[in-house]
Formats: C-alpha cells, structure tokens, sequence
C-alpha cells in the first residue's frame, strides 16, 4: 500500500482531489492538522464527495501523532521543489509515504532537516521558472509513479 501524507493541507478541493486518487488507487491517505478547512459531513455532501467514506483516511493531530501512529508507513519521501534526486531516480517500495507540504508554505524548515538529503526528492519541471505544480497535480503525478514501480494494487 502506498500511504499520501499531506502536511497541513490548506485548499479543500486540493484534498477532495488527491483523497479521490487515494480511493481509486487504494492508497492510504494521512492529513496532518491543523487544517485549513473543517471536514464535516454537510460539507462533504455539498462537494459531492460520495467516496470520502470508502476512503482511507487517517487524520492526525500534528507531525509527532503521525509518526507514532500504528498506521505511519515504514519510509517517508518529502516530495519538495529545489535540486534534489527526481522520483524518476528513487526507487520506491510497496508501504512507502509521500510527504508534500502545505499550498501556502510548503514544508517548514525543521521538516526538511529531518528528511535529510536522502529522503527529499522532486518531481521534474521543464521550465524550472515557474513555479511548481499545483498540490494535487503533483501528489497525482508522484503517486503514479510510485504505483508504476511497485505495482498497482488489485
């Protein structure tokens, strides 16, 4: 099972999105608080989001509760712009978490020096002056390729 780690998410169509990709692609999908928004389920009906309930979901009172949770993967990837090895170049295995931080901030400093160079890569971007890829484009793309090296599940 591949696990989504949003850190601090902000948008919550950005959520819908990716909890969608989680429950068509049956990977486990973590949300680190605090939110951005409030999960209700009025507010799920509205957005039509009839899948929620079949997804996955952990939720997670801060980074610390995360990791000492039982349902934490084995290894954490910080998916993250900047010059670090492409997920082209990682070699991804089956309980691996992807880890991408907020619209707003990114990931926080101390978050990065906890990966350590070893665990921080990127997706590629052609044109390397824009910025990056909105959050749920990039957790699809990421996802999709960890899937493509391990397998999809059945």
């Amino acid at each position: 099972m591949l696990h989504v780690v949003l850190f601090q998410p902000q948008i919550p169509q950005n959520t819908g999105n990716i909890g969608r990709m989680c429950a068509i692609t049956k990977s486990r999908l973590h949300l680190i608080h605090p939110l951005g928004y409030k999960i209700t389920d009025a507010a799920l009906r509205r957005a039509g989001m009839d899948y929620w309930f079949s997804l996955d979901v952990h939720q997670h009172a801060d980074w610390a509760a995360f990791k000492a949770s039982e349902h934490a993967p084995r290894r954490l990837w910080l998916i993250e712009t900047g010059d670090f090895p492409t997920i082209w170049q990682t070699r991804f295995e089956d309980g691996d978490g992807l880890v991408f931080g907020n619209e707003g901030q990114g990931s926080p400093p101390w978050l990065y020096q906890e990966f350590g160079d070893g665990r921080s890569v990127t997706i590629p971007q052609a044109n390397t002056a824009l910025r990056s890829l909105n959050l749920s484009t990039a957790a699809g793309v990421a996802c999709y390729e960890a899937l493509r090296q391990i397998g999809m599940p059945a």
